[in-house]
């Protein structure tokens, strides 16, 4: 019986607080319980917090380029040494005098030992100060020349310091392209479904031309239309622009639906008899109506955006070297003998598979979440 009266107290009391709780709360309920969104949120949390964070996270400038380090395999960390002591041997590199290709060989004579907050090359933190600082480095040596966690590329470049700084481009271009797709996919849509007549047609025959256009042509064109001569910082705004302007479409057929669908309830009679604007009824009273939709679409097109920038710039239709990306580091794993002799040049696959999965696991929880009411 106490148990009983225990349960019904229970019930009770869950039925109040969701009967007074605001739609975010009830919507945070729900999304809590989804155990893989949650992981999905974490990771991609972490994913930008490299990307923030990447010149502090990185060992090595990028940039900086070897001959002599061409291809060198991943070091492996030593983490004992009579006692805790993370380190690494040298590694000297020699030509083999059959083949002529370049071999490493490690020199266990040589400990090199690995600290944290080591100093490196000077970067500016967040646009704020210039420091040396990071967050790994070696001790007694450069870590330029010394640490490779992840190899080295055909330049002879620490491919663990580019991939930190290639999440950050890839991150980012997909976060901006998103961004500026949701506002014209809501506003472009929102004008079509509440206007109808002549915008509705054109702004939907403009859909239809931009769906219509074949994908690797339109790519092609744009890459050769690009001027070569155009700095890293105008191609990646123009990747990201041109994402937007064709990514928007689906977006806003879907908000079109849902506002010829619900321009006719009452509220929204109301709200024009009081004379409310249609920027404000469309802003204020509608879009709010279907926002879960808008940030489950948004969770889901992000992978989308990052999965074109990398395809693209993996074909060389997209950013071009000196940028640092993941579709750029892996342009030179485009061939067999890449794959079989050098298999650490497609370790930027992983963190592409990683994130698109966890932003997937995060689209599913909000899509779930997008009915509150349902605890």
């Amino acid at each position: 019986m106490a148990d009983s009266a225990t349960a019904v107290a229970t019930a009770a009391q869950d039925e109040e607080r969701i009967s007074v709780a605001s739609q975010r709360q009830l919507i945070w309920w729900r999304f809590r319980k989804h155990k893989l969104a949650m992981v999905g949120a974490i990771v991609v949390l972490l994913f930008y917090l490299v990307a923030l964070f990447a010149d502090f996270l990185s060992t090595s400038d990028p940039h900086a380029s070897e001959g002599q380090r061409s291809l060198m395999p991943p070091q492996q960390v030593h983490w004992f040494d009579g006692g805790f002591s993370p380190h690494v041997y040298a590694v000297r590199g020699e030509r083999d005098p059959i083949t002529l290709q370049r071999t490493y060989v490690v020199d266990p004579t040589q400990k090199i030992p690995v600290t944290l907050f080591a100093k490196g090359y000077e970067y500016e933190f967040l646009g704020l100060f210039t420091t040396d600082i990071h967050l790994i480095g070696t001790e007694g040596a450069r870590a330029e020349d010394t640490l490779f966690l992840f190899g080295t590329d055909q330049q002879g470049r620490d491919i663990f310091s580019r991939l930190i700084h290639a999440t950050r481009t890839s991150m980012l271009i997909g976060l901006a392209g998103v961004a500026l797709s949701i506002l014209l996919g809501v506003v472009l849509g929102g004008i079509s479904g509440y206007y109808g007549g002549a915008a509705d047609t054109v702004i939907q025959r403009t859909i239809e031309i931009l769906r219509s256009i074949p994908t690797i042509p339109l790519w092609m064109g744009l890459a050769a239309a690009m001027p070569k001569d155009w700095s890293v910082n105008q191609v990646y705004f123009a990747l990201t622009l041109i994402l937007s302007v064709i990514g928007w479409t689906e977006l806003g057929r879907v908000v079109r639906g849902r506002m010829m669908q619900i321009r006719s309830e009452d509220f929204v009679t109301a709200a024009e008899l009081v004379g409310g604007r249609p920027r404000r009824i469309i802003f204020k009273h509608m879009v709010p109506l279907f926002a879960s939709h808008i940030i489950a679409a948004t969770t889901l097109a992000l992978p989308l955006m990052i999965v074109a920038e990398t395809s693209l710039s993996f074909l060389g239709l997209g950013l071009r070297p000196p940028a640092i990306s993941w579709g750029v580091m892996l342009q030179q794993a485009q061939n067999v003998q890449a794959v079989a002799l050098y298999p650490w040049m497609l370790l930027p696959v992983l963190p592409v598979v990683a994130v698109i999965l966890a932003f997937n696991f995060l689209g599913d929880g909000l899509r779930d979440a997008a009915d509150p009411y349902d605890l």
